[in-house]
């Protein structure tokens, strides 16, 4: 007698879904490795936004060389070096490059990314004369508790594992309405004041405001829940697959965090940044260190997600098949249990 499945429909031979299981992994894997490490294989400067200051001729010969290396740099042009740092804290640049009568002058901000920054130091040192050095400037520096940034760099995967476990613990669980939403909010209110307290005060990775970290860490974990909820609300269980693959598969390998959102190929950077792991890195990096400077749209992006979200999973409902109907129109009967 061949199996049945919950809504009356007989379930795929053995076979069948062994041959699927077989296909199913190579995919899945290949699609996991393409999303991983292409953009890390081809990591490089894209747009990088850039300043030059100084005297006018000296800067504008600065500013040539930069431009002859293709579309790797945008090149702004400020008055002076003060102009130049501010627009460095502003989030405006990753750094400057200012001409002085001593030579060039290079501003960084490790903070912004110490990938970024060790790259320009290569790319300014790479136009002067041999056996001379750029001094250089971190004009927003890494914390000292984590110089390279990878501890904030490992902070991605947790918060939107974080997002979808909560997306999917919400709608495994049954929750509904005001219920879904109200346990979401907790949820995420609490992994944002554990995250900054792991992140800030145990590991110093973070130097920003304490509570301003938390809020950004929370609304991060919210946005990645909530879609999760949100899709399994209107979609049934396909919606937890695709909130997943979309908040943990896509999210945090387009999100830059270890290098540059400008470091990754496009419009792959672009696309991360629309997602909440990259909207979330971005935002994280602008309270805990540049005092709020750029998080606007990461933080309206982050907030459009969680409020979509939470709509979806107020008002959606999952979808269910409608059992399938016996010849005539008639529902098939029901199969008899024997007892015990």
């Amino acid at each position: 007698m061949s199996a049945v499945t919950t809504t009356g429909e007989p379930a795929p031979p053995p076979a069948r879904r062994l041959l699927a299981v077989v296909l199913l992994v190579p995919v899945v894997v290949a699609l996991a490795l393409w999303v991983f490490a292409w953009p890390a294989a081809r990591i490089a400067p894209q747009e990088l936004p850039v300043g030059v200051a100084g005297q006018a001729s000296a800067a504008t010969q600065l500013e040539q060389a930069l431009a002859n290396r293709g579309d790797a740099f945008e090149v702004h042009r400020y008055e002076d070096e003060a102009a130049a740092a501010e627009a460095v804290r502003e989030r405006e640049v990753y750094g400057a490059v200012v001409a002085t009568p001593r030579g060039p002058e290079l501003l960084t901000a490790s903070a912004a990314s110490p990938v970024v920054a060790q790259l320009l130091q290569q790319a300014v040192q790479g136009q002067l004369p041999e056996g001379t050095e750029a001094r250089v400037t971190d004009v927003v520096p890494a914390p000292a508790g984590d110089p390279r940034g990878a501890a904030l760099g490992a902070s991605v995967m947790p918060m939107a594992m974080a997002g979808v476990a909560a997306g999917a613990l919400v709608t495994l669980a049954g929750l509904r309405g005001g219920r879904a939403a109200g346990a979401l909010l907790g949820a995420s209110a609490l992994v944002g004041l554990t995250a900054a307290g792991l992140a800030h005060s145990w590991l110093g990775a973070l130097t920003g405001d304490w509570w301003a970290e938390a809020g950004a860490l929370g609304l991060a974990a919210l946005a990645g829940g909530a879609t999760v909820a949100g899709l399994s609300a209107l979609l049934g269980r396909a919606g937890l697959g695709l909130g997943a693959a979309l908040i943990v598969l896509l999210g945090n390998a387009f999100s830059g965090m270890s290098s540059a959102p400008e470091m990754l190929p496009q419009p792959v950077g672009a696309l991360g940044q629309l997602l909440p792991p990259g909207a979330g890195a971005s935002l994280l990096r602008s309270v805990a260190f540049f005092d709020g400077a750029g998080a606007a749209v990461p933080a309206l992006t982050l907030t459009a997600w969680a409020v979509l979200g939470l709509l979806a999973t107020v008002l959606g409902r999952p979808s269910r098949r409608a059992p399938t109907a016996a010849a005539g129109g008639e529902r098939p009967e029901p199969r008899a249990v024997p007892a015990g």
